[in-house]
Parts: C-alpha cells; sequence; structure tokens
C-alpha cells in the first residue's frame, strides 16, 4: 500500500504510467480533493497544499472539514471466524461489537503506522 498523511488526513498514492506522473487523492473524504507530482518531492508538496487548501477552503465556507464516518460498520465474515470472535469477546467479558472495536482500533493503528513511518 502506498499512501502519505498530513494533518491527520492520508491519500492514496498511484503512479500514472501514460502521463508519467504520481496521483493522489485525500482519502476518508466525500470531497473530491486531488494532487499530482512529476517526483517524490512534488508528490509531498503537493498534497500538503491540497490538505492546506482543503481546510482552509472548509473554514472560508463556514464547514468544518470533512468527517464522514458514522461509527456505524456493517461487513460479513465467514460464519467460522463469527464464531471464534464472538468466543474471544465472550471469554474477555465483552460484547462482540466492543471486542471488534478493539480488534479493528489495534490493526488500524498498527497500519496507520506503519504506512505513516511512525
Amino acid at each position: 500500500m502506498t499512501a502519505m498523511s498530513h494533518r491527520g488526513y492520508f491519500a492514496r498514492v498511484e503512479f500514472d504510467a501514460a502521463d508519467r506522473i504520481f496521483v493522489g487523492h485525500i482519502a476518508g473524504i466525500n470531497d473530491v480533493v486531488g494532487f499530482h507530482g512529476e517526483s517524490v518531492t512534488e508528490l509531498e508538496a503537493a498534497f500538503r497544499e491540497a490538505v492546506d487548501d482543503y481546510v482552509a477552503a472548509c473554514a472560508k465556507a463556514g464547514k468544518a472539514a470533512e468527517k464522514p464516518y458514522s461509527g456505524r460498520v456493517m461487513f460479513r465474515v465467514d460464519p467460522g471466524t463469527h464464531a471464534r470472535a464472538a468466543l474471544a469477546a465472550q471469554l474477555r467479558g465483552l460484547s462482540l461489537n466492543q471486542w471488534a472495536e478493539e480488534a479493528l482500533a489495534r490493526q488500524a493503528g498498527a497500519d496507520l503506522a506503519a504506512i505513516s513511518g511512525g
């Protein structure tokens, strides 16, 4: 996975072979905010500028920068995984929801730390 972070925002980055540029979009928001650069240095600068411009534009418009996550997550898993997770939660005295929240937070933190180098 290739990603960047700045001011708490993350971006997914890809290489456009046809145009020979790096192209990125801010992840985790419904607004479409893109940026690009021909080198890593240009890409990093363009990303920081895109985030800063996005936050400033939101402030100027009198709206909070987007935070689209409601806290509700629904997904399907293999029945065996479901059973093991439910058992693990019960053995820890937690609801499956509490256990899953801990597991997701732990893994997301590890993945984001690995991506952002921290």
